[in-house]
């Protein structure tokens, strides 16, 4: 074999050599994986349209929140951010689906000296139907109160027999299988504090809270 053809084979050899060297380093040496995602937190508004404040304090820094639909990483590296709706339902949408309803209220009012509802409080009650059976759940409480005008006792009664005749009437419209408790606080708890044997609307109701 001529030196030339020596030298060819021995740089044709180290070639081969260097190649597996690296298929080797790259068999053996991962690549590095991804950066972390980084958690966040987003400001929604409350049930009554209200938005809050929120702060967050991270190890890289402090960020408020102030406008509904911002979110801040939990970090504080960064300063808040928009978040749009279809970001919402992929985060948060399985969380915000699972949130307990919260508690509904209804007041009805009564027409002086008995237990039948104005014509107005009358035309809640399928909406009271609705929004209880639009419940996965739901317990029901319906708490007769009256005016100060007359006895206490009687009063008491005639609350009672409010709440009775609300109750009888909801089971009527759809809410037969329903839990309610059913009070009466007489004229003990006031909507509008007057003297007594003051005939008052806005005490002469019942009111009915959904959970």
């Amino acid at each position: 074999m001529t030196a030339a053809k020596t030298m060819k084979h021995k740089i044709s050899q180290m070639a081969v050599t260097a190649m597996a060297v690296a298929l080797l380093g790259a068999c053996t040496t991962p690549p590095p994986p991804p950066p972390p995602q980084l958690s966040y937190v987003t400001l929604l508004p409350s049930p009554d349209g209200s938005i809050g404040k929120v702060v967050v304090q991270g190890q890289r820094g402090e960020q408020l929140l102030t406008q509904a639909q911002q979110g801040v990483f939990l970090d504080g590296s960064k300063p808040p951010f928009a978040v749009s709706a279809e970001q919402l339902e992929r985060d948060f949408g399985a969380s915000m689906k699972a949130r307990p309803a919260l508690p509904e209220q209804f007041l009805l009012y009564f027409e002086q000296g008995g237990a039948q509802l104005t014509a107005e409080s009358k035309s809640l009650l399928p909406r009271i139907v609705e929004r209880a059976l639009s419940r996965l759940a739901v317990d029901m409480s319906v708490i007769g109160h009256s005016d100060t005008q007359g006895a206490a006792n009687a009063n008491e009664a005639l609350a009672l027999k409010r709440a009775t005749a609300i109750a009888e009437q909801l089971r009527g419209l759809g809410l037969k299988d329903t839990v309610m408790v059913i009070e009466s606080h007489g004229e003990r708890n006031l909507l509008v504090p007057t003297p007594d044997d003051t005939a008052e609307p806005r005490n002469r109701r019942v009111e009915i809270t959904l959970r």
